[in-house]
């Protein structure tokens, strides 16, 4: 009922195939990020949670980045046994995480629809010169049959709903982006970025990076060809994190004075409103 594709080398596309007009018609997508897989302290139940619902739901899921940790490396300084899994405890740790990965992913290989990356996948290529992300959606992919899009730190996907037999399509631009900074501040929570991302060309826009999870809208204006006055709303979604790492002992999230952090990512449920004539949706929090 969906199919990826590149346009360029920035953008992506999935395509909702069904009649959107039907009495009825819905599709999901699925808005994670901040997975940190590989840690000790990241949830892998509510992961699998989460995509056994999408899979219920047949829902493409993207992912914004940090999907992996990757700290644990033998000349890492941040380097913790407590954040190290038993599986990746041997000398070939960049090549046990992305292995393992796929054995975990194996069943939800086919809803993984665009992989962004995130500081912690980048920090692997400018220091130890090998793209794990890379490597784990080329596997998957192999061993699968899946066609797992990787885009870049930020990038475009166009979501097309298209009409059976007709040339009629809508289409919604999400914009995604990890993030940046060192942690969205404690009383802002990140939202104030949203101000500083408006010029975005999109009606989505998804970053993660600060384990916040939060939804702001906004309102562009624009200017017709013929003199007319458009509104547009742009939704800004911050995707959380699935890595608990507060507790009352003790490490770096807790002395620096940092708070419990809410886990998981976001719906995204189209409908078609005919009202307005247009594909419409809704964002709910994963649970």
């Amino acid at each position: 009922m969906w199919e990826t594709s590149r346009l360029g080398p920035d953008a992506h596309q999935i395509q909702f195939e069904g009649n959107y007009q039907e009495p009825g018609w819905e599709r999901w997508l699925l808005l994670t990020g901040d997975r940190h897989w590989d840690n000790q302290h990241s949830d892998w139940s509510l992961q699998k949670k989460h995509l056994d619902l999408a899979v219920e739901r047949n829902a493409p899921v993207i992912d914004v980045g940090d999907f992996f940790c990757l700290m644990q490396g033998k000349y890492d300084k941040r380097k913790s046994s407590d954040a190290l899994r038993p599986i990746h405890r041997g000398e070939e740790y960049f090549d046990d995480v992305p292995n393992t990965a796929v054995d975990f992913f194996r069943p939800y290989a086919h809803q993984f629809a665009v992989l962004g990356y995130g500081n912690h996948e980048t920090s692997i290529i400018k220091h130890h010169q090998t793209d794990i992300l890379a490597r784990f959606a080329y596997r998957l992919n192999a061993e699968t049959g899946s066609s797992v899009q990787v885009g870049g730190y930020g990038g475009y996907v166009k979501l097309r709903f298209v009409l059976p037999g007709e040339k009629k399509r809508k289409s919604i631009w999400l914009r995604y982006f990890h993030g940046s900074g060192g942690g969205g501040g404690v009383v802002t929570k990140g939202v104030i970025g949203t101000n500083r991302r408006m010029y975005y060309d999109a009606d989505i826009v998804v970053t993660g990076h600060i384990h916040e999870r939060w939804r702001v809208e906004l309102v562009k204006e624009s200017m017709s060809d013929y003199g007319t006055l458009t509104l547009r709303p742009q939704v800004h979604l911050c995707v959380s994190t699935y890595k608990q790492e507060y507790n009352t002992k003790g490490g770096w999230h807790v002395e620096r004075g940092a708070p419990p952090k809410p886990l998981g990512g976001w719906w995204l449920r189209f409908t078609w409103d005919a009202a307005q004539e247009r594909v419409v949706f809704q964002t709910m929090e994963t649970l």
